[in-house]
């Protein structure tokens, strides 16, 4: 698994105890974790932001930002890797949401932002910053109903996994996760449609 792959040495017990010893304030325990997911986390930051990145928000910007709003004051324990990526998900989600909203007040409606909505999730026209901010409205609509629904839209649109990572994480098959994913998609359509016709 490509995952088992980029932990080199390391073993996964190992790295999820790392995790949480940083997220209990252990330096020492957060400098292995880092070193041990970094290349994973730029990885998914690349594919999340595209070919639009910029100076203000580059992959190895957003994978910073999120591991370090991953660690401090985590009462709650890692399970494991995955658990930790889905976490990585959404941190990457609410800082790249973050920066719209940044944006958007910089610029009143500013039409830059760094993450190809249109191809992701069907948004017609150019992508715009009132486009993203949309969709994570509608995402939060659409966890409020499934949950499950919601990870494999955040960890796909916004972390920039592959389907076959997603049902890895998820103990699924490919298949399974394609099929939620257009369910999701049609429900985050319908939903977007439903706000821009009020």
């Amino acid at each position: 698994m490509l995952r088992q792959a980029l932990l080199g040495k390391t073993t996964v017990g190992e790295l999820t105890d790392w995790l949480n010893r940083a997220r209990g304030g252990d330096a020492d325990a957060a400098e292995h974790a880092f070193a041990a997911v970094y290349g994973e986390l730029k990885r998914i930051a690349s594919r999340s932001l595209g070919p639009q990145a910029q100076a203000t928000l580059s992959p190895t910007a957003l994978v910073h930002e999120a591991f370090l709003k991953l660690l401090p004051g985590q009462s709650h324990p890692l399970n494991d890797r995955q658990h930790f990526f889905r976490l990585a998900a959404r941190a990457m989600r609410q800082i790249i949401v973050d920066e719209a909203r940044r944006r958007a007040a910089e610029k009143r409606g500013g039409d830059v932002i760094r993450t190809d909505l249109s191809g992701a999730i069907g948004v017609a026209g150019e992508n715009r910053v009132s486009d993203l901010l949309a969709i994570d409205q509608a995402l939060t609509r659409l966890e409020a109903r499934d949950g499950q629904l919601a990870h494999i839209v955040e960890a796909h649109f916004f972390a920039g996994l592959t389907f076959e990572e997603i049902a890895a994480d998820l103990g699924t098959s490919d298949r399974s996760v394609r099929r939620d994913w257009d369910t999701a998609r049609a429900f985050l359509l319908r939903d977007l449609q439903g706000t821009a016709a009020r």
